[in-house]
């Protein structure tokens, strides 16, 4: 039975006490699952949920009142935090740094999740080298009237341009609506470069899926589902393998063998049926560290593609207007005389 919803646990792992206060609290109340629950599963799945986020800078975004209230962004960790807290000090686009939360083990999960952490959104580089990514982040968000089964489609299309240029992809349900595939690269190259290669694949794919996949920035110009090359750029996050995500029934991001991709039913993937999964089966991205890839085939069709006029694509709003970027203006909107560029009227995009 859970505990009321006044009182409070220590929870001892790796080492450390851990104080969870409230444990009772419905985090999901239509799944029935507690503050509680959501520590006892990220515990039980603690090494595979690591793998992907150990030595990295971590956002935290805080649902304090479970998944029915309004989370915010947190990216600085608080000085009242314990001295045993692992952290990174990163520097977004604007100039600015921030210490944010490495979380290295169960311990950084426990404490994360007392403060309303339900999903972890890490950044793709390692504590060692802020600078230069090790992860090439393929993020499939479908539009509002198409079918998951057209996801699936294009992640099998994303396989094969990542194998024909040399490049392993480790695919995983986004706990939503998409498809997200993580690409283990050496951290060689810049956040700008790695989007650029990132924008290769997305134009590649669109030409062998026309219709069905899509590199288009604004939504007006879409058609099926949309690679989202900007999450590859700097201070953008996704959430990582197997974090829950804040949906009703508790859906997992979960790590698929790619022979699981065709027939995957992202329902059936939630906190409650992960942890039997990971025991029974193992973790399909255990190996995802044991053979990163070059980025130089992906750069070198991003070559090619602005040898015959293909140049660079918009930016997120939060980025100053990059040198070679198109004009920040909705194409209807470009039609029209004296239409002016403006940041503010540059759309977000929403996680898949």
């Amino acid at each position: 039975m859970a505990a009321k919803k006044s009182e409070h646990v220590l929870v001892e792992t790796c080492g450390r006490e851990v104080r969870v206060s409230s444990p009772g609290k419905l985090f999901f109340p239509k799944a029935g699952i507690t503050k509680l629950d959501l520590v006892n599963y990220y515990l039980e799945c603690e090494q595979a949920v690591v793998r992907h986020l150990r030595e990295r800078p971590t956002v935290m975004k805080r649902w304090v009142d479970g998944v029915e209230g309004e989370p915010f962004f947190q990216k600085r960790v608080p000085d009242s935090a314990p001295e045993w807290l692992q952290t990174a000090t990163v520097t977004f686009p604007s100039g600015r740094h921030a210490r944010e939360l490495v979380p290295n083990d169960g311990a950084h999960l426990v404490w994360g999740v007392n403060l309303g952490v339900i999903d972890w959104n890490p950044w793709p580089v390692r504590r060692a080298d802020l600078d230069h990514p090790d992860e090439l982040r393929v993020d499939l968000d479908p539009g509002p009237d198409v079918p998951f089964s057209e996801v699936r489609e294009v992640a099998l299309g994303v396989r094969e341009v990542l194998e024909a240029h040399g490049l392993a992809g480790f695919p995983k349900t986004s706990g939503s609506r998409g498809i997200h595939i993580y690409v283990r690269i050496a951290p060689e190259q810049s956040f700008e470069e790695v989007r650029r290669a990132a924008l290769a694949l997305a134009r590649e794919v669109e030409r062998r899926m026309p219709g069905r996949a899509t590199s288009r920035w604004w939504k007006e110009e879409r058609e099926g589902v949309f690679i989202d090359y900007n999450q590859n750029a700097r201070d953008r996050t996704v959430a990582s393998a197997y974090s829950v995500r804040a949906v009703p029934d508790a859906r997992v991001s979960c790590p698929l063998e790619w022979g699981e991709v065709p027939d995957v039913e992202p329902a059936e993937l939630t906190l409650r049926t992960v942890p039997a999964r990971l025991r029974e089966h193992g973790d399909p991205s255990a190996a995802i560290d044991d053979t990163p890839g070059s980025l130089d085939g992906l750069l070198d069709l991003a070559a090619r593609d602005e040898r015959e006029g293909l140049g660079d694509a918009p930016w997120p709003p939060h980025f100053r207007k990059q040198k070679n970027e198109p004009r920040r203006v909705q194409p209807s909107r470009a039609r029209k005389p004296g239409a002016a560029e403006a940041g503010s009227e540059f759309e977000e995009v929403e996680e898949s």
